[in-house]
């Protein structure tokens, strides 16, 4: 019984949508190819230069190509501004 909440926990997550515009350090660390220096990076960029308005502008922060992108662009999402 266990394993099998673990198992859905597992896939709730694989498929959870992460809001690039209001996620925490936490919740972007844990995308494909951001750790957690990275996801500083993305934060900053959005503290600096405002909300993101195309998931491909992820591409002007330090660090995050678009192979990153591409890799994540199922589990992106832009969420409403909430600065």
């Amino acid at each position: 019984m266990k394993f099998f909440v673990g198992l859905m926990m597992s896939c709730i997550f694989l498929f959870a949508s992460v809001d690039i515009n209001n996620a925490s350090e936490k919740e972007l660390a844990k995308l494909k190819g951001v750790g957690e220096a990275k996801a500083k990076e993305i934060i900053s960029y959005r503290d600096t230069n405002g909300c993101f308005k195309s998931i491909d502008e992820l591409s002007k922060v330090k660090g995050i190509g678009t192979k990153t992108i591409e890799k994540n662009r199922d589990s992106l999402s832009l969420g409403e501004c909430k600065k």
